[in-house]
């Protein structure tokens, strides 16, 4: 199983089913220029070039294999009311979901905290204080499914439906080292 260490807050780390992680999930915003490098070596990807360009990334980063990897928030959607939650696919109350299987490793500087006291639309404020709790209480069930996701994709690469449906994590950690050497 892999170590995963989460967020990155300066809690002191506690150990849960053999993972290392923080006390604390965060959420943060990736790059939108680096998610569009990563478009072109994974088709999974929710890039939009069109009138989505604007759009902000946001979601949690986990440590996996010595990677950051950020896995991704989506606004929940009437859909998501009739989808069963799954290992990849977790969600946040009716706010959001995690698509743990588009989870894709972020460099550093290509990621920041979202800073949710200083978001002016009170709205959109407390909806992310709201993920941002709920999250948390989930925290323990979303870093089991990463490490499960991650290593069921090592493991049994596109022959079953979940690898299927999950980031090539091999290609984009490729695909992340070359961009690091840029």
């Amino acid at each position: 199983m892999s170590k995963l260490i989460v967020g990155t807050s300066s809690l002191a780390p506690i150990s849960y089913l053999g993972l290392l992680v923080l006390k604390t999930l965060k959420i943060y915003e990736v790059d939108s220029e680096y998610i569009k490098y990563l478009s072109n070596f994974q088709e999974h990807l929710f890039f939009s070039d069109g009138d989505k360009s604007n759009r902000k990334y946001i979601g949690i980063i986990l440590d996996i294999n010595g990677y950051k990897y950020f896995a991704p928030l989506s606004s929940f959607k009437e859909k998501h009311k009739k989808m069963k939650e799954s290992v990849d696919f977790i969600k946040i109350r009716d706010y959001a979901v995690i698509n743990i299987n588009n989870m894709v490793p972020v460099p550093d500087n290509k990621y920041k905290l979202v800073d949710i006291k200083g978001v002016k639309d009170i709205n959109y404020k407390f909806l992310l204080q709201a993920e941002n709790r709920e999250i948390n209480k989930q925290r323990n069930r979303i870093l089991k499914n990463a490490s499960i996701v991650y290593n069921h994709k090592l493991k049994y690469k596109d022959s079953t439906l979940l690898g299927k449906r999950t980031n090539n994590f091999s290609v984009l950690e490729s695909a992340y080292n070359s961009y690091k050497k840029c």
